[in-house]
């Protein structure tokens, strides 16, 4: 895939997150993909989204940053959000925190292969 491919279909990809059509996450990530270094596959990830999702009903994932270099996407991400309960160990209780993750994937065959995520929780915490 170029540059441009590797952009638009990572934009598709956020968009599928942020309309919740786990049943189209299959387009964009592979059936063995692996995250932060375990392999989980495609139903791990999906259940990680989801359990993301009931943790934090208003999720929405906004690009701030995005670079492609073929195989290799890099992302920050800002999130503005209210998670119900505890968030990363942290409880947040129902409090609006905004934080970011830095996400670098992998793609093989069109689809995500690799996630490498590290989400800033000290920011988090700064504001509970």
């Amino acid at each position: 895939m170029t540059r441009d491919e590797l952009s638009r279909a990572y934009r598709h990809y956020i968009d599928c997150l942020n309309r919740r059509d786990w049943d189209h996450l299959g387009d964009f990530v592979g059936t063995d993909v692996a995250y932060n270094g375990a392999t989980i596959g495609l139903a791990g990830y999906r259940a990680m989204l989801e359990g993301d999702v009931r943790a934090i009903p208003d999720l929405h994932f906004e690009i701030e940053r995005l670079t492609a270099d073929p195989p290799w996407v890099a992302s920050r991400l800002q999130f503005d959000c209210t998670p119900v309960g505890t968030l990363f160990g942290l409880a947040v209780n129902g409090r609006r925190v905004r934080f970011a993750e830095n996400i670098f994937y992998e793609f093989a065959d069109g689809r995500i292969r690799t996630v490498w995520s590290i989400i800033d929780k000290d920011a988090i915490a700064r504001q509970i």
